[in-house]
């Protein structure tokens, strides 16, 4: 679990948000999203996703996690850029957090590696309990020249990377991982497909191998970044295709934001001011 957050407060069930040290114990459920001066994307979606972790962990109604939710959008600073995430922490008690961090340094492009050793995860298809694992496993990324490692399966389809959801263009089809794969419910990924709908574009779910990308627009998305296309295959053979359509794709994700919620006045917390940006970082 990373240390690095301005605040942590813990939820009391039926009562409020309160400062409080994390205590140290396992991320069993977490859910992360871009908030830029009190604007947000999809907080529905991943209010749903969070819950649905919180239930697969186990997490007992009495935690009232959607309450918690709410209190937390509530909390949230309306100035500033931060990346705030909403944890279930495990133990003999497990608890309910918000975890306030500044926002970290953003990129518009990725450079992709492969991993070729056995996939970290436990459990692919919940955002928190592998976050320490793929951190590490980025890292590893980063120390080679790539920003991030496309994890593949054990027959080696690609699945997702270390911390977004992989999507390519193909014969004018947006193609995403097929069914079955082990990928994290993206809701990012969710949008795109779903406007792409909109827009009366084919969508295509394949199981493809790295090789297979080669040549092709390839983007990675997630809630920090929104789009990114891959530029470079680093320690591969493998072409980036030219990036023709992730400009105006990320312009309208960033169209996307909407204020949150105007919070009670007994909610709002002195606006706690973001400390020096820190060097980039994927």
């Amino acid at each position: 679990m990373s240390s690095r957050y301005t605040a942590w407060f813990a939820w009391r069930p039926g009562s409020h948000l309160a400062p409080a040290c994390p205590p140290d114990a396992p991320v069993l459920a977490a859910d992360s999203f871009l908030l830029q001066d009190g604007r947000a994307r999809f907080t529905a979606g991943h209010r749903a996703r969070f819950l649905a972790a919180c239930r697969a962990a186990g997490a007992g109604r009495g935690l009232d996690a959607d309450g918690f939710f709410t209190q937390a959008l509530a909390r949230l600073p309306r100035t500033g850029a931060w990346f705030p995430r909403v944890e279930l922490l495990g133990g003999a008690h497990p608890v309910l957090g918000l975890r306030l961090r500044p926002c970290p340094a953003r990129t518009d492009r990725v450079r992709l590696g492969c991993w070729h050793g056995s996939d970290p995860r436990t459990c692919p298809t919940r955002k928190g309990p592998d976050l320490a694992a793929l951190a590490g496993l980025r890292a590893h990324a980063q120390a080679r020249g790539a920003d991030d490692y496309l994890l593949t399966t054990p027959d080696g389809r690609a699945s997702e990377s270390t911390s977004a959801t992989l999507l390519w263009w193909q014969d004018g089809r947006l193609c995403l991982p097929a069914p079955g794969l082990p990928v994290l419910p993206g809701i990012t990924a969710a949008w795109i497909t779903a406007r792409a709908t909109r827009l009366g574009i084919p969508l295509a779910p394949r199981a493809v191998r790295p090789a297979e990308l080669s040549g092709h627009e390839v983007w990675l998305v997630n809630a920090l970044h929104g789009i990114r296309p891959v530029t470079a295959w680093p320690h591969t053979p493998y072409r980036a295709g030219p990036a023709e359509r992730a400009e105006r794709w990320q312009r309208a994700w960033q169209d996307a934001a909407r204020p949150l919620p105007a919070p009670p006045p007994a909610a709002r917390p002195p606006a706690p001011r973001p400390p020096a940006r820190q060097a980039a970082r994927p």
